[in-house]
């Protein structure tokens, strides 16, 4: 038998579902915004004393409730170790996302995420995507004024897809421990994509980094006597 706290039903409960509070989204700085489990899912975990703060929503309350997110206000916000399980919360979760016209800092830090190449960021100068699953950067959100990206922790495997950052303001770039750090001659060839980038992986660019990749082949001609 376990003894339940008063707290406990509502700890699925989003921060604006909670009622009598006047707190909107551009106010806080770490929301939690992941959604709560199903129905069936709580009955099954035998959690249906949770369900009790829940209840039929109407088209007023939706558009009271989106008011009180304001997303779109949002200029800074950490969305971090969401703990996104099921295909429905990454859903809500890149709503979220596409309301974002305004942010210019933003942390999405281990949220398992895969591709957000649908998802727009026009304002956004600073992105954290660190420990996420991204394999190409294909797969980032459209930032065409980013200034400071940091991919850490990825399993970006090729540099193929970098230069479509060749016409942003990018300064900083982080793509530590992620596979194509091991590529041979992996910070020429970063540079010379991105000629407007000052850091990489928080070294500076360096005298030796500005030449140009070497893509001379040497041919050896073997005789055999």
């Amino acid at each position: 038998f376990f003894f339940q706290l008063p707290s406990d039903s509502f700890k699925y409960l989003g921060w604006c579902d909670i009622e009598e509070h006047g707190v909107r989204g551009n106010q806080l700085r770490c929301p939690r915004v992941r959604e709560g489990p199903s129905e069936e899912e709580l009955f099954f975990r035998k959690e249906e004393h949770t369900l009790k703060k829940r209840k039929q929503v109407t088209d007023t309350e939706k558009w009271e409730k989106r008011l009180q997110e304001n997303w779109e206000n949002c200029a800074e916000l950490n969305l971090s170790f969401q703990d996104l399980g099921d295909l429905y919360q990454v859903e809500n979760f890149k709503r979220i996302l596409r309301r974002l016209i305004r942010v210019e800092k933003l942390w999405l830090v281990d949220n398992s995420l895969t591709d957000l190449s649908a998802i727009r960021l026009p304002r956004c100068r600073e992105l954290n995507v660190n420990k996420n699953h991204f394999t190409s950067f294909k797969q980032l959100p459209k930032i065409p004024q980013i200034q400071h990206l940091s991919l850490a922790e990825n399993n970006i495997t090729t540099l193929s897809g970098i230069s479509d950052f060749r016409h942003t303001p990018l300064e900083s770039l982080i793509l530590k421990r992620n596979p194509c750090e091991f590529q041979e001659r992996y910070r020429q060839l970063v540079f010379s994509n991105l000629p407007n980038l000052k850091t990489l992986d928080g070294i500076p660019k360096l005298p030796e980094d500005c030449s140009p990749p070497d893509v001379r082949f040497f041919y050896k001609m073997c005789t055999i006597l």
